[in-house]
This record gives structure tokens, sequence and C-alpha cells, in this order.
């Protein structure tokens, strides 16, 4: 294999793997947050105890997402030189920024919220836990600022082959940030609020008298986050859509197998793909769809994958401007599948529980187990659309994927690096799930249990 390919897998299962972690936090810090702020206003012990069981939880994953996510910026200088020269100076801000700030921010909240309790007064406890909540997003922000230059280049001229910053605010302003940004915080919210169902579920088919109201009322908190947090990255995620179809028009054709220009233009429910002929040997089309969920109108025109191909050859030279539209395609309906399903899980979830009849739904209990899983799958989804859906560019319109590689990197060494990695990240992601299962699976302590 050819050190391109290899540097490109070796990034995607450090990234895939490291992000599995990330949602977790952004969701469960804001879920801790605000049952803690129930705490404090309520004085009810149970919300502290609630807080004490989730946050081991958010512990774990912290740790493990810390870890995973320190090898990432390596890779910029391990196999991907070309690209940290022609990047540097733009990427390097926001991911210093993320470091010196967000990061830290979080990571010394985080120590004071282990170790502050009954230490600090409630208020001062409660601050810490929202600092922790509101650094992880900042530092989510951040990252995005340096990704969304690669899919939409804002705020930068070319000087001696390299892409120099001439305007911060622009980066900061890339209107690829704001719809991307609430799109994650929001998919962190549900990712939350599924775990935390999941676990209580699990409690709930248990039975216990002693912890059935602690579980109880975690479920009705989860299930209202999950349902909260669904609902927006569906909206957000559809105003997203609405963007890549002005500023990357390639992308959205490839998720939608649209090879050929159509006004108006038909959504495709289902196909089956065909790329070496560029067509689709089955297809079963809703029409006028999708013109409506990209202009809002029945009638605009959708220019196919074949003339955009035209188009980039005409603009940037001969050469294949097309992502990988199987891939695109399949996980577009992944995403936006389990999407619509955890609107209806999570919509039920709330509708039982408030009605407290939750309890006699024991099918519906069993199905919230694995259905924990679903958030993570929709957006490992979304990222391989967001990353190979704008092949062959890394930076969008700049700089291709294969200029970015390490020119001087063998594929010997590429191979060791990326079996290192993936046996290292493989036994911490199996360190990481078993503890939170071991942790998410325990009852809680009594409540008169003296430092619970």
């Amino acid at each position: 294999m050819i050190p391109v390919t290899l540097a490109r897998w070796q990034f995607a299962i450090v990234t895939i793997y490291h992000f599995f972690f990330v949602p977790v936090t952004l969701g469960l810090a804001l879920f801790l947050a605000m049952l803690e702020t129930r705490y404090v206003i309520s004085g009810d012990e149970i919300y502290k105890r609630m807080v004490k069981f989730w946050g081991k939880i958010f512990l774990i994953n912290f740790a493990i997402g810390v870890v995973t996510g320190l090898v990432q910026e390596f890779q910029f200088g391990l196999n991907w030189s070309e690209y940290s020269r022609f990047m540097g100076d733009i990427f390097g801000a926001p991911l210093a920024i993320e470091g010196l700030l967000a990061f830290y921010l979080e990571s010394t909240f985080i120590g004071i919220w282990i170790f502050g309790w009954d230490k600090l007064s409630k208020k001062a406890h409660l601050a810490a836990i929202w600092m922790v909540a509101i650094g992880s997003n900042i530092s989510a922000f951040w990252i995005l600022v340096a990704n969304s230059f690669m899919q939409n280049p804002v705020g930068y001229t070319i000087r001696n082959g390299r892409a120099e910053m001439t305007d911060f605010w622009a980066l900061v302003g890339n209107p690829n940030v704001w719809h991307q940004f609430p799109h994650v915080l929001t998919a962190g919210i549900s990712v939350g609020g599924f775990l935390v169902m999941a676990f209580s579920a699990y409690h709930l088919l248990k039975r216990n008298p002693q912890t059935q109201d602690f579980f109880q009322r975690s479920f009705r908190w989860a299930a209202v986050f999950a349902l909260v947090g669904s609902v927006l990255t569906g909206l957000i995620g559809h105003a997203q859509g609405q963007f890549l179809a002005e500023n990357q028009s390639m992308k959205i054709s490839a998720m939608e197998g649209h090879w050929d220009t159509e006004q108006p233009g038909s959504f495709s429910v289902i196909a089956i793909i065909d790329e070496k002929n560029q067509e689709n040997t089955f297809d079963l089309k809703i029409p006028y769809a999708l013109s409506f969920l990209l202009y809002n109108d029945f009638s605009s025109e959708v220019v196919g994958i074949k003339e955009l191909q035209a188009k980039s050859e005409a603009l940037y030279g001969p050469g294949n401007y097309i992502p990988p539209v199987t891939l695109s395609y399949w996980s577009s309906r992944t995403m936006i599948g389990i999407g619509m399903l955890m609107v209806l899980i999570s919509g039920l979830a709330v509708f039982w529980s408030q009605k407290n009849t939750l309890e006699k739904q024991t099918w519906f209990i069993k199905l919230l187990i694995p259905a924990g899983l679903l958030p993570t799958i929709a957006i490992t989804s979304g990222w391989l659309i967001a990353e190979t859906g704008r092949w062959p560019w890394i930076v969008h319109g700049l700089q291709k994927v294969e200029d970015a590689v390490s020119p001087n990197v063998s594929s010997g060494n590429i191979i060791f690096s990326l079996v290192s990695f993936s046996l290292i990240y493989g036994v911490m992601l199996i360190v990481g799930v078993s503890l939170a299962l071991k942790y998410g699976k325990s009852d809680p302590p009594p409540a008169d249990v003296i430092g619970e």
C-alpha cells in the first residue's frame, strides 16, 4: 500500500477511536452540571447522589478521551508534514488556543470538582462543574474552527506556497463553524442522554426497590436531555445540509447519489450505487423532495456529480474530484435513519416516564440498553461524510490529500505506527468501556453512607 493510503487509515482509526469519547464528555458534562444545579436549588440529596454516580462514568470517559486525543496533534508531524507546512500558520492558532485556554480550563476545574465535595460551598462546587462543561465545549469549538477552515477556507492568503492567516476573526466567524459547532454540541447532548437512559434501563429491569427511585429520576432527566439533543441535532443538521448545498455541492451530491443534474431534484430513499459507471442501478426516489430539502422550494435545480466533476476540472485542472459516493450515500442514510429513530425512542421515553407507565413497557426498557449506542453510530457516520465527502481535498480547493502526506516517511514506518496505535487504542477502548460498564451497572451507595 502506498504511504498516502496508509496515512489516511492511521488518521481515520486514531480519530474515530478518539471521537468515541468526545461526545460523551460534551454531553455528560452538561448533564452533570444541570443535575448539580437542581441539587443546589432544591437541596434534595438524591440529586447529589446522581451527580456522583454519573460523574464516575464521566471521569473514566474524560481520562480516556484525553489520552487518545494527545496523539492527534502528533499525526501532523508524523505523516502529514506537507499539510503542516502548508497550513501551520492557520491551523496552529486555534489549536494553541484550544490547548492553552479551553483544555486547561476544563482540566483545572475538573480537579476542583473531584476533590471539592464538602470542602467548597455548594455554589462554588456547582460553578466548578459548569466551568468543566463550558471548557469542554469551548475546546470543541476551537477544534472545529480549525476543521472548518479545511471545509470552507476563509481569512487567508497564499504566500510562498503556504496559506497564511490574514483575518483571525474571519476564521472564528466562518459560517461553517456556526453550523458545525451547534451540530456537534447537540449531538453530544443526545449521546449523554442515551447513555444515561441505557444504564438506567438496565437498573430498572432489576426492579430493586432500594434504587428504583434513583434510576427513575435519572431516566426522566436523561429522556428529556436525549429528546432535546436529538431534535436539535436534526434541525441544525438540516440547516447545515442547506449550507453545504451552496458551499460544497459535490459533498451533497455524493451524499444523495445524485449523478445527473435535475430540476427539480428528486430525493433518493434507497439506491444501489454503481461508481464505475456513474449511475444507480436501482433508485427509489421521491420527486421534488431534494429541491425542497436543500432550497426550500420544489423547483430549484440540483447539480449532479458529473457536471460538478466537469466544473472542477475546468477550475482546478485534470483529475478525479468525485469523493467515494457509496460511502457518502450510505453514511448519510445511516446518520439520518438513526437520527429519526433516536427522536422516536427518546420521545416515547419522555412520554412513558412522565406518565409513570414506563415500568409496564418492559420490551421498550430492554430496547433502550443497546439503543445507547445509536448516537455514537450516527455521529461516526456524520464524520465520515464530513471528512471523506470533500476528497480529493484535505483543504477544500487549496491542497489535495496526496500533496499533504510526509514525503520521507516510508510505508513500513506508517505500518509500524498504524499497528502500534491500533493495538494501544484498542486496549484503551476495552479498558474504558469495561470500567464504564462496571460502574454503570453497579448500584449507587445508600443515601446514609458517609462520604458517598
